[in-house]
């Protein structure tokens, strides 16, 4: 296992990693103004109700449209939540682990365009939208690696006739509302940790940055994250976000936010 390191920010003073963003920026121009379903257990759900991103820097902009769930699509998540967390609460720390890594590899060769889309979506200049991508990155190899660090507990001392152990054990359902002002690295942090440790996750982003979110979905199963392991599910903080909060199979929630989030 290779030691942890930070990665590194993006030297924008060199030519070759100008033109590299521009590019990556006229990529992500190119899928401007789609739509994005809602990912329970796996699906694909599209609903009437549409959350739009736009541009904060240029309003007329519509970064894409994503479905916005309902108290009903939420109680179906959470079914699917508690489902897969069944079994994905027994697999190897290790191969959980692997996932995060996998997927810290694939941000790491799309990393432009995950900045590129951060610089349309929550209107970050590149240094900053850079450094939001390499904190993601970030948040997947250290998470990954300190439960590969934690997996067996912690060493306990037992008396003669006696067998103690120190184990961590996942929890069940996590409650992920991640906030706008760092709507890759914290989303995505907030999200790992919570997979990693066996835990099975309802992401809801914030409303005005969810195409990244949705786009980090993506890669999570393209590591090889099972269907219901995560599942995408924006929308109104009063109807989806109250639901969840106060559901009784929720046992954590994760969250960034203001005073009116954190009531």
């Amino acid at each position: 296992m290779i030691p942890y390191k930070h990665e590194p920010f993006t030297d924008f003073s060199q030519e070759a990693n100008y033109n590299a963003y521009v590019e990556a920026l006229n990529k992500v121009e190119g899928y401007l103004g789609q739509d994005y379903p809602l990912i329970i257990g796996g699906e694909r759900i599209t609903t009437e109700d549409k959350i739009v991103s736009y541009n904060p820097a240029k309003k007329t902009e519509v970064i894409g449209r994503v479905s916005k769930a309902s108290k009903d699509l939420a109680e179906k998540a959470m079914q699917a939540a508690d489902e897969t967390f069944k079994t994905w609460k027994k697999v190897d720390p290790a191969i959980r682990a692997d996932v995060l890594f996998k997927a810290a590899a694939i941000i790491r060769r799309r990393k432009h365009e995950f900045s590129a889309l951060l610089t349309k979506e929550a209107g970050k200049p590149w240094a900053e939208a850079d450094a939001d991508t390499a904190e993601a990155i970030d948040f997947l190899e250290y998470y990954g690696r300190q439960m590969l660090r934690i997996k067996n507990g912690q060493p306990v001392e037992s008396r003669p006739g006696e067998y103690n152990r120190y184990d961590y054990i996942p929890l069940g359902i996590g409650i992920v509302i991640s906030p706008w002002n760092f709507p890759f690295a914290i989303m995505a942090g907030t999200t790992v940790a919570a997979l990693v440790t066996g835990n099975t996750v309802l992401l809801k982003p914030a409303s005005t940055t969810p195409v990244v979110a949705y786009k980090f979905i993506e890669v999570l199963e393209e590591a090889g994250l099972p269907a219901g392991a995560v599942n995408f599910v924006p929308g109104s903080g009063a109807e989806v976000g109250d639901y969840l909060v106060d559901h009784p199979k929720t046992r954590f929630i994760s969250f960034t936010g203001s005073r009116d989030v954190g009531l």
